[in-house]
């Protein structure tokens, strides 16, 4: 029960919040950190528990929910169906994290309406969570749409001055990205049958614990040569079965051998790229990324450390989990497309980065770019590529945590964003100025922490890929150098020289505006800074976990 209580006990507890009589906000505080802090025992045990040499998934829960007989149409079947591989629980147990932190963050940046701010953002945690870990299609979809609710009002009621223009733009393109999906989830579910639910309405078995793989083959074969009865067929939104080739009707909408042509694309090619799209805006990709910078910059600090941190990586793990593994015809017939789209990212990202004069929207531009290598590794099709990109999901989540919280300790103080508003901070705020570097140095790819190992094993994996051309993985080193000069830029135009801050014209030496970290702050950044190291140094934390689910997942594409 794991997986059902990493959902259902934050989605509890955001009804015992809304619930709770009175509006002081101790309470609230209270609830909120110790179910974050339950999240992270729970992530913990599964992070123990998992299995490292299996591929298939594992804490699997099962339980039926709908089923709906349709006549000559078949028969409707959706479960709630939850499960863990070596893709998604490093994710999990990075949300566990992230979300910890961001009601540490909370408790000192939220002024205002307690009680819906702590009850959304439980409701936010327990989407997330249930997005990692489902394996219903239907399932997953309740969960992504559902965690656009809570963000869209945690942007537009506690955000800065244009936090509704903010809100707004930030749900209407992943309410787009949504639209698409939902799409293709349909078509998907009308061209798969469930072969287990199927034999046992069939006949070949008298319960599915009883379905053998001989069966399943059987009936896979008497799909295929049109033996079987339309309303014997149960329609099945699993995605164990919706990746299975051999588990397509014949003559469906996106059975691989049937194609037919839609606007001059085969049906199963415009699928591809209509949920690549849908998930390309959550990552986001260049040039579906805009409403990324005004959400972030309008976000509340623990807001942006949760999108920075968490819901960006939903993008990447869709792209594993449901564009790619569904579609790895599309994924392979448009790899260097999409190559080329991740590249783009990484260099246009660090360029608008590098223009930046706020160092909030810096920050979320880099995003951009890191996220591109995510895009890049996925696309190589690579062992090495497709582990660096799960790893660097996982490394950019702590550092972008990090970096986001960094902005709201100076805002906080000075309530200015704007990097040439600051001189020398270095000798009243030392403690601020190294976890500052700390972050700077390991986002940028320093030897040592996390983002060094992201990075290079994505830059090998596109490489040595047979599917992507040498000159890509030569510019999107230009990722890496960019990175470096907009952190080291910013670190030596705010850190160095003479102490000045431009709301309050403050001279050297310490003062109280600019005091140093207080015990909270440090109680956020300092562990995240430790776990960038640990991470850095021991990076079998994470392919220990991804590597045999990965080249489970690859055999895929070695007949493509």
């Amino acid at each position: 029960m794991i997986l059902s209580l990493l959902i259902f006990l934050p989605l509890l507890g955001s009804l015992i919040v809304a619930l709770l009589p009175g509006q002081q906000t101790k309470p609230f505080h209270w609830i909120a950190l110790v179910i974050t802090l339950a999240e992270v025992v729970l992530a913990g045990a599964a992070y123990v528990t998992f299995n490292t040499s299996v591929t298939g998934y594992q804490l699997l829960e099962q339980a039926n929910w709908i089923t709906l007989p349709l006549g000559s149409l078949g028969i409707a079947s959706i479960d709630y169906l939850v499960g863990v591989d070596g893709i998604s629980l490093p994710l999990v147990v990075l949300s566990a994290v992230v979300m910890l932190v961001g009601v540490l963050s909370s408790w000192t940046t939220i002024k205002t309406r307690h009680r819906a701010y702590y009850s959304l953002y439980l409701l936010l945690t327990g989407t997330i969570m249930g997005c990692f870990v489902a394996l219903d299609f239907f399932l997953f979809f309740l969960f992504f749409e559902f965690m656009l609710l809570p963000m869209y009002f945690l942007i537009g009621l506690w955000g800065g001055p244009r936090r509704e223009y903010a809100s707004i733009k930030f749900f209407l393109y992943t309410l787009l990205g949504s639209l698409l999906i939902l799409l293709v989830m349909i078509g998907l579910y009308l061209s798969v049958m469930d072969p287990v639910s199927t034999a046992v309405v069939a006949g070949l078995a008298a319960d599915p614990s009883a379905v053998t793989d001989d069966i399943v083959r059987t009936l896979q074969t008497y799909l295929q040569n049109g033996q079987l009865n339309s309303s014997q067929i149960v329609h099945t939104f699993d995605m164990r079965y919706l990746a299975d080739g051999s588990n397509y009707l014949p003559n469906a909408f996106l059975n691989p051998a049937a194609e037919p042509i839609i606007f001059g694309l085969p049906a199963r090619m415009l699928a591809f790229w209509a949920v690549f799209i849908g998930f390309a805006i959550k990552l986001p990709i260049v040039p579906v990324h805009t409403w990324l910078p005004d959400a972030h910059v309008e976000a509340p600090t623990p807001v942006s450390v949760v999108l920075a941190g968490v819901l960006l990586k939903i993008g990447g793990y869709g792209f594993l989990r449901i564009v790619w593994d569904f579609f790895p015809d599309g994924a392979a017939e448009y790899a260097q497309t999409l190559g080329g789209l991740g590249v783009l990212s990484i260099v246009y990202g660090g360029l608008n980065a590098l223009a930046q004069t706020d160092l909030k929207k810096m920050i979320a531009y880099s995003s951009v770019s890191h996220m591109g290598f995510v895009l890049l590794g996925v696309a190589s099709l690579t062992a090495e590529g497709i582990n660096g990109a799960v790893y660097q999901m996982v490394s950019h989540g702590v550092l972008s945590a990090m970096l986001f919280l960094i902005v709201g300790v100076l805002y906080d103080r000075t309530h200015d964003r704007q990097i040439d508003s600051y001189r020398g901070l270095m000798q009243p705020m030392p403690q601020y100025t190294t976890i500052t570097a700390i972050a700077f140095f390991a986002s940028l790819g320093l030897p040592g922490f996390s983002g060094f190992v992201g990075e290079l094993f994505t830059l090998m994996g596109s490489f040595q890929s047979d599917w992507l051309p040498g000159w890509m993985t030569a510019i999107a080193t230009t990722g890496i150098l960019l990175a470096a000069a907009y952190f080291l830029w910013t670190l030596q135009r705010m850190f160095f020289g003479s102490t000045w801050v431009r709301p309050f014209e403050i001279q050297a030496g310490p003062t109280s505006v600019l005091a140093d970290l207080t015990i909270h702050e440090k109680l956020m950044l300092f562990p995240l800074g430790v776990l960038a190291l640990l991470l850095g140094l021991f990076p079998n934390l994470i392919f220990n976990l991804s590597s045999a689910t990965v080249g489970q997942w690859l055999l895929k594409f070695a007949v493509e």
